[in-house]
C-alpha cells in the first residue's frame, strides 16, 4: 500500500514551460519523472513503478520466447567499435571519455559488438546454434536536439537482442520468432500500433520492420495504402517511378526574365500570368518545375563536400530520407556564406546547367526518380531573375544519379503498383528488427564450424524496444483532459482510494478498505491526507491516472462508495462491504 501522506511526489497544476507533447507533460505534472538537464530525466516513485511494469512485460515475453537475459557495462571500450568502424561512423552522437590513463572509452549507444565478442568468446560450433540473447539497459546518445521529454532523451532505456545462426533460414526464423515477441509485448501493453517496412541505416543488414505507436505528435511519418495494405516507413518507401520518354529536340529550352521569383510559389503565378510564358493545354503547377536544393555534407572524419538534389518544385526535401540515404554522413543547411563561398551558385535561381561532377562547380548531382529522360521542367537559370524552360533530362541536363530524398505526399501513388493511393500518418518508434547478416560478425571474425568442419561467419539479427520510451507513449495513447489514463498492466497502483472530508469515521472506515484490498493481493495508493481538500485530492486522482478510483466519504453513513472507472468515466455506487469484488469485476 502507498499512502499519498507519506509518498515522495508533488503533483503540478501546469504544465512545465518546456513540455511540447501529452506525454513530457502529463509525466512531469503527475510526479513521475523530473529533468535533471537537457536529454536526462529522473524517476520519482510512481513513475518508476510505471518504468519497472512496462519492463517487467517486456522481459516475460522475452523469457517466454525462449530467449536468454544477459547483462553488459554501459561503459565500453574503444577497440571493439573501432573494429567495426562505429567510432567514427557515430560522429557526434557518440559520448567518448578517457580514464585517469588517457585511454578512450564510450557509453554504450548500442551494444552489436559486445553481443558479438561475446559470443565468440563462448562457443565454437554449429551444434551451439541458434542462439537468442538480450539485455535491458540503458544507452547513451547525445542527440543535437532532445525533445519530447523522454520520448528523445540522451540517455533511456532499450531491450537490445540479437541472434546468432549458422545461415539466412535460421536467421528467418529468429526473425519471425522476435516479431510475434513484439506483438505479444505490445498488445499486453494496449498499445494502437502499426508494423511498417523500414530502412536498416546505421545497423547496417537486410530487411528491417519498425513498430510504430499511432500518435499525431510522433516524430516518425508512415505511410498506408489501404488498397494491397503496404505500409512503409517514409525512409523506406521506393518511388513509383514514371517510364522514360523519348529525347526529343523539338521545344528547345529557353530562358525568360522572371524578375522577383524566387520561389516557386511566385515562378508559377508568374508563368501563369504572363502570356509569353502561358501553357495551352493547362496551367502550369509546382510539380512543373525543378528545383535544385543544394547542402553542405559532413562525413564523419570532420570533412566536408556538397550535394545538390533536384526535386519536382511541389515537394520538399525530407531531411530524415536523405540522412537514411547518405548515412553516415550528416547533411546541413547551406547558410549564406556557403553561397559566398560558391558564387556560381545563385540562391534561389539554381538551374541543373551547372550541377554534377562533369560540371563547371563539380557540384554531385541527385535527383528524384521522377526525373526521367524526356520529362520537361522549368527550372533556374544561374542568373538572378532568370528562369528556363522546356528543360529536358537528357537531353539539356544529366544527373549523376537518382536520390529517394523527396517528401513523401498524401494520395502519391503505391509504390506497389496496385493502383491505390497512400495516406500519411504519424507514430512514436517503439520497436524495430534487423536482419543484420554477417556485418559484425565478420568485422570481429566470429566465426563457427560447421557439419563438415570448415568455419562459417555467423549470420546475426538485431531486436530492440525503447523501453523508456514506452512509458512516454502509452502515455501519448492514454490520457485524456485531466490526465493519464493508465492501463491496468502498467498503472502505479490497481485501486486509488480517496479519503473525504475530516471525520475519523470516514478516515477509519477507508483505512480498513485499503487493508481490505492490499490483503487480496491488490496494489493501493490510499489517499489518507487530512489536509487536503476533497477538490485536490480528486484533481490529483484525474492526474496520476490510476484505472480504478473508489471514494469514502458522504455515502459511508448508507454503507456504500462509489466506484469509478478512469478508463471508461462511468461512476456506481457499491456497498463498501462488496467494494473489493465490485472492483474485481470491473
Amino acid at each position: 500500500m502507498l499512502r499519498m501522506s507519506s509518498l515522495f511526489l508533488r503533483t503540478l497544476r501546469e504544465d512545465p514551460a518546456d513540455a511540447e507533447v501529452p506525454s513530457h507533460k502529463l509525466l512531469v505534472r503527475s510526479g513521475a519523472i523530473r529533468r535533471i538537464a537537457p536529454g536526462i530525466f529522473s524517476w520519482l516513485p510512481l513513475g518508476y513503478r510505471i518504468y519497472r511494469k512496462v519492463e517487467n512485460v517486456v522481459r516475460e515475453e522475452m523469457d517466454s520466447a525462449g530467449f536468454q537475459e544477459v547483462h553488459f557495462p554501459a561503459l565500453l571500450p574503444r577497440e571493439p567499435f573501432e573494429a567495426t568502424n562505429r567510432w567514427t561512423e557515430y560522429g557526434d552522437n557518440l559520448f567518448r571519455l578517457q580514464d585517469r590513463r588517457k585511454v578512450d572509452y564510450l557509453l554504450g549507444p548500442t551494444h552489436e559488438e559486445m553481443f558479438t565478442l561475446m559470443v565468440k568468446g563462448e562457443f565454437s560450433s554449429y551444434k551451439d546454434l541458434p542462439l537468442r540473447i538480450y539485455q535491458i539497459q540503458t544507452k547513451f546518445r547525445d542527440e543535437a536536439r532532445p525533445r519530447a521529454g523522454i520520448l528523445r532523451g540522451r540517455e533511456f532505456v532499450m531491450k537490445d537482442s540479437y541472434s546468432f545462426d549458422i545461415d539466412d533460414a535460421g536467421l528467418e526464423v529468429s526473425y519471425q520468432a522476435h516479431r510475434a515477441a513484439y506483438i505479444s509485448t505490445f498488445d499486453r501493453l494496449k498499445l494502437d500500433y502499426v508494423i511498417v517496412s523500414a530502412m536498416s541505416g546505421a545497423m547496417g543488414g537486410s530487411k528491417s520492420e519498425e513498430f510504430l505507436a499511432i500518435c499525431e505528435n510522433g516524430e516518425d511519418t508512415f505511410v498506408r495504402c489501404h488498397g494491397c495494405g503496404f505500409a512503409a516507413n517514409v525512409e523506406a518507401v521506393n518511388t513509383l517511378a514514371p517510364a522514360a520518354l523519348p529525347v526529343s529536340k523539338e521545344n528547345p529550352a529557353h530562358t525568360e526574365q522572371t524578375p522577383k521569383t524566387p520561389t516557386i510559389d511566385s515562378l508559377v503565378s508568374l508563368s501563369n500570368t504572363r502570356e509569353d510564358l502561358r501553357r495551352t493545354d493547362r496551367d502550369w503547377t509546382a510539380g512543373d518545375t525543378l528545383k535544385n536544393v543544394v547542402f553542405k555534407v559532413i562525413r564523419p572524419d570532420g570533412s566536408k563536400y556538397v550535394l545538390a538534389i533536384g526535386i519536382p518544385g511541389n515537394r520538399d526535401v525530407d531531411i530524415k530520407r536523405l540522412e537514411t540515404f547518405i548515412h553516415p554522413d550528416q547533411p546541413e543547411v547551406f547558410e549564406e556564406e556557403d553561397f559566398k563561398a560558391h558564387p556560381l551558385l545563385k540562391k534561389g535561381y539554381i538551374g541543373p546547367a551547372i550541377l554534377g561532377e562533369g560540371s563547371e562547380t563539380k557540384i554531385k548531382y541527385l535527383v528524384d526518380p521522377r526525373i526521367v529522360d524526356g520529362t520537361r521542367w522549368i527550372s533556374g537559370a544561374n542568373e538572378y531573375n532568370n528562369h528556363t524552360y522546356d528543360l529536358m533530362m537528357g537531353r539539356d541536363f544529366k544527373a549523376d544519379g537518382t536520390i529517394e530524398a523527396a517528401q513523401v505526399l498524401e494520395g502519391d501513388s503505391c509504390p506497389t503498383g496496385c493502383g491505390g493511393n497512400l495516406v500519411t500518418a504519424r507514430g512514436i518508434e517503439i520497436g524495430h528488427i534487423f536482419q543484420l547478416g554477417r556485418k559484425y560478425a565478420e568485422a570481429l571474425d566470429l566465426k563457427v564450424q560447421d557439419e563438415n568442419g570448415d568455419n562459417r561467419i555467423v549470420t546475426m539479427g538485431s531486436y530492440g524496444i525503447g523501453v523508456s520510451r514506452l512509458v512516454a507513449a502509452i502515455a501519448e495513447q492514454h490520457h485524456d483532459e485531466k490526465g493519464l489514463t493508465w492501463p491496468k498492466v502498467v498503472a502505479p497502483a490497481d485501486v486509488h482510494i480517496i479519503a473525504t472530508g475530516k471525520e475519523d469515521a470516514v478516515f477509519d472506515a477507508a483505512e480498513k478498505l485499503a487493508g481490505e484490498f492490499a490483503g487480496r493481493g491488490i496494489e493501493v495508493l490510499f489517499d489518507d491526507r487530512r489536509s487536503a481538500s476533497a477538490g485536490v485530492k480528486f484533481n490529483d486522482a484525474e492526474l496520476i491516472g490510476i484505472p480504478v478510483t473508489i471514494v469514502v466519504g458522504k455515502l459511508l453513513s448508507d454503507g456504500k462508495v462509489e466506484l469509478k472507472n478512469r478508463q471508461t468515466g462511468e461512476r456506481s455506487e457499491i456497498a463498501i462491504t462488496s467494494a473489493v469484488d465490485a472492483f474485481l469485476n470491473v
